[in-house]
């Protein structure tokens, strides 16, 4: 072990913060709409088979990474293969993508604290009217909220494993979960709420196609943090007799049992406030759904609460998915900060001070690109589109470097680490020799993930890239 490396304190510790790194806005807004479109229970019952059998697994693979090495991304790779091997492009990887994944959350995150801001000042009607996200976005007021969000992210960071990242996820993840069934209990309260019940927990076969199977794929392995490298910096943070296998299952659950919860609250809100709503109607875009269509609901309800009520329970709806967007964006940013402190060795203020700068650059670059600056909005064409400096940063390093990045682990962890893979999992947890969970992981992260996960891949750069689409 490397002398004065951090850990968490307890396994409840590790269990909020990897939650908090799975927790996402993704699980809050665009979970619910997914699960709707895709036939509800069917849908879930896909999405609910994916984390099982081929999230659990990759989990385990890149929890077990970490902890052996006691490193980041690229020092675990380095250390089990060797300098000299090219699975160093793999640590890389795993490094420069949660970097770049960063940039753009930040960006999101921002948005999300600023319409914060906004409703606790009284702005709900001006939120909800249609112009408004397009004329917020290329406000100065953004780069305000951008100063104070970034302020508050670091000294989370620069507080340490234990001071900071586990502190802050016992602080907001339970007061996620609570913020969140406030609001399930709330909406379920309201007329008509059961006709969104119906919609998303009914399933219907009929709407399940390629489609909606790579959707429920998608939600799966995004949602739970899997090849950002995230796992495995937390991996090295884990105590030895800690059973990686039980707590992969426990973040798991936990995330999606959020998911599912989220559901729960906005799709009984929108069909209460509107029973003739069309779920054809919802968009697929989790930023669409939050920052224009979401207001509009809530300040819907000023005819039952009044606007004061509907600004609180609008408030606390964001309140809830910035502690879910910060807490992500906490566990994002450590990955390269655990690098630079590792392979650099510099000290966790350094590497921050660095990290930021390069950081805040290229933030600015993608908030810019929404109109602000022509040269950053119409920045490059592919796939018959035109893309801004923002959809490119999202299109390379979320939509197609992480499913590669999956692919990678699988196979190193498999093919190139599978006795120290069996070894590692099996500290803290004697049972495992011999379980069924053994037995799956060697099977399924040999042939059925990754053939599955190169698919996905192929699939993404085929239609990202050259509008050509191969599943679906």
């Amino acid at each position: 072990m490397t002398e004065g490396r951090e850990q968490f304190s307890s396994r409840l510790g590790f269990i909020l913060a990897a939650t908090g790194s799975a927790v996402g806005i993704g699980n809050l807004v665009g979970f619910p709409v997914a699960a709707t479109k895709g036939g509800g229970g069917a849908f879930l019952l896909l999405y609910a088979m994916f984390v099982v059998f081929i999230c659990i697994p990759v989990m385990m693979a890149e929890l077990s990474l970490g902890r052996r090495t006691q490193k980041d991304p690229i020092g675990a790779y380095l250390k089990e293969a060797g300098a000299g091997s090219p699975w160093r492009i793999a640590g890389l990887l795993s490094v420069i993508t949660p970097f770049m994944i960063a940039v753009f959350y930040m960006v999101i995150t921002v948005w999300i604290f600023g319409y914060f801001i906004e409703i606790v000042s009284g702005n709900l009607d001006t939120l909800a009217k249609p112009e408004t996200f397009n004329v917020f976005i290329n406000s100065n007021k953004v780069f305000v909220y951008l100063v104070i969000v970034a302020v508050f992210l670091n000294v989370i960071l620069l507080s340490g494993v234990k001071n900071g990242i586990e502190r802050a996820a016992k602080i907001m993840m339970p007061a996620l979960f609570l913020l969140l069934l406030g609001l399930v209990i709330f909406v379920l309260t309201l007329d008509n709420a059961i006709l969104g019940l119906r919609y998303y927990l009914i399933p219907d076969f009929s709407k399940v196609d390629a489609v909606v199977v790579n959707s429920a794929l998608s939600q799966a392995f995004f949602s739970l943090s899997l090849g950002m490298g995230i796992l495995i910096t937390y991996g090295s943070y884990v105590d030895r007799g800690e059973s990686l296998a039980a707590n992969a299952k426990l973040v798991a659950m936990a995330d999606s049992a959020v998911a599912f919860f989220a559901g729960l609250m906005i799709l009984p809100a929108i069909f209460a406030l509107n029973p003739k709503a069309n779920t054809e109607d919802l968009t697929d875009s989790s930023v669409g759904m939050m920052f224009s269509y979401l207001p509009k609901i809530f300040m819907a309800l000023e005819s039952s609460v009044g606007y004061v009520g509907a600004s609180v329970v609008a408030a606390i709806f964001f309140l809830l998915v910035f502690f879910a967007a910060i807490t992500s964006l906490v566990s994002i940013t450590e990955v390269p900060t655990s690098s630079f402190i590792d392979t650099l060795g510099l000290s966790r203020k350094k590497a921050l001070i660095w990290l930021v700068s390069v950081m805040g650059l290229l933030t600015v670059a993608c908030i810019v690109s929404f109109g602000m600056v022509d040269g950053l909005t119409a920045f490059v064409e592919y796939g018959n589109m035109k893309k801004s400096f923002f959809d490119v940063v999202v299109d390379i390093f979320y939509d197609t470097i992480l499913p590669l990045n999956g692919l990678l682990i699988c196979l190193f962890a498999r093919y190139r680490w599978k006795n120290s893979l069996d070894d590692e999992l099996g500290r803290g947890d004697n049972g495992y020799e011999g379980s069924f969970t053994k037995r799956y992981v060697d099977i399924s992260l040999a042939t059925l993930i990754p053939i599955i996960l190169l698919l996905v891949f192929i699939n993404t750069v085929a239609q990202k890239y050259f509008a050509f689409t191969i599943i679906g």
